[in-house]
């Protein structure tokens, strides 16, 4: 349990309501000595512990505990109006603060046939009563509008949070989407190119052995199946919205980098290693870290430098993008499930990204990305 909260929980609230009555009871006690008549002392005791008992039920506080506190209350006067007190604050709590007024009026009404020496209606015990009996109403009314404010903000909070979750589900099957889409150009493109030349092997079939132009007739036959195949099945994953790829599939990051630069972001750029020797998925995942790098510090950082480190060479292909500070642009409200796709691409790859303050205001994004063991032995 919260040791913060141990006091909100409900048996703590159920002894301290108990307290609470315990505590009326025996002042009600104290008070009825003043009678000076043993019997009715006893009486009002008892009558004062037997309503104090059904407050103390949950489920009888708005239907039985009212009509013995008005009962109670219209017999002995001012001796009980502390227990009429606690059945308006449920009362107001409950929203019903036409019944709790009602109650007040019946018993104080009642009273003037109850019992002369506790009577409400000598001297000015009546304004003691009636500041006693507002005070649980007013409390109850502040204590109901609070339990329905927490509520209800606890309400949102739970909604918001479903929202966030959802957003980053979003985001990840977004990605998830594009990553996707981006291995169907890749394939696409490579399968192409083995169809297009099987073709034009087979073109000279009469020149080759006969084994090896039915081999190439397959090879074709089998490509141009497989380029269908793989296009009925990821086609559909692009944006019907988007314009044609890139071509080559595979985008640089060293293009990425002279489009920023042309559009008048200071990046330095160093690259370690061929691109060719990292995976084709390493390639692409290297592309949109930057690409998200660099538009988050033209979002947030607008002005500040930037500087970019790749590294193809194995056993992991490492990314690091960091930028300075500087002032925020135009666009600098962002959803920020940028990183969460970001995240769901490296983790897919095996790999692990790190995006937080890299001191004096600068931001820091970094990736490893672990190249695969190859087939005839480990890494």
């Amino acid at each position: 349990m919260d040791v913060v909260r141990w006091w909100r929980s409900p048996l703590w609230a159920t002894l301290g309501r108990a307290a609470v009555l315990a505590f009326l009871v025996a002042a009600i006690d104290n008070n009825g000595a003043k009678l000076g008549d043993g019997h009715r002392h006893l009486t009002v005791t008892v009558a004062a512990t037997v309503c104090a008992l059904i407050l103390a039920v949950p489920r009888l506080r708005l239907t039985v505990a009212p009509l013995a506190a008005v009962a109670v209350t219209a017999w002995w006067g001012w001796l009980t109006d502390l227990l009429l007190a606690v059945v308006m604050f449920d009362l107001a709590v409950a929203r019903r603060t036409r019944l709790a007024l009602l109650c007040a009026a019946l018993a104080l009404a009642g009273n003037l046939a109850g019992v002369r020496a506790a009577s409400v209606w000598v001297g000015q015990r009546w304004l003691s009563t009636l500041t006693v009996l507002l005070f649980g109403l007013v409390l109850g009314l502040w204590q109901g509008n609070r339990r329905r404010l927490v509520h209800t903000l606890a309400g949102q909070v739970e909604q918001l949070r479903v929202e966030a979750r959802l957003r980053e589900d979003a985001a990840r099957a977004a990605e998830r989407s594009r990553i996707a889409a981006e291995m169907h150009d890749v394939l696409a493109h490579r399968l192409s190119l083995i169809a297009l030349h099987t073709g034009v092997l087979a073109t000279r079939g009469t020149a080759l052995p006969g084994p090896v132009a039915d081999r190439l007739a397959m090879l074709r036959t089998t490509s141009v199946e497989a380029l269908t195949d793989l296009r009925e099945v990821l086609g559909a994953l692009h944006d019907p919205h988007a314009g044609p790829a890139d071509a080559p599939a595979v985008r640089e990051v060293a293009a990425l980098v002279a489009d920023a630069r042309a559009a008048g972001q200071q990046v330095a750029l160093t690259v370690t290693g061929r691109a060719a020797d990292a995976p084709t998925t390493h390639r692409l995942a290297a592309y949109r870290i930057v690409q998200e790098a660099l538009t988050n510090a033209r979002k947030h950082a607008d002005g500040a430098a930037a500087e970019v480190r790749v590294d193809y060479r194995p056993p992991a292909t490492r990314v690091e993008v960091t930028n300075g500070a500087g002032a925020a642009g135009a666009a600098a409200v962002d959803s920020g499930y940028g990183l969460v796709g970001l995240r769901e691409r490296v983790t897919a790859l095996g790999g692990h990204l790190d995006a937080g303050p890299a001191g004096t205001g600068s931001w820091r994004l970094s990736a490893r990305l672990p190249h695969p063991a190859p087939k005839d032995g480990p890494a």
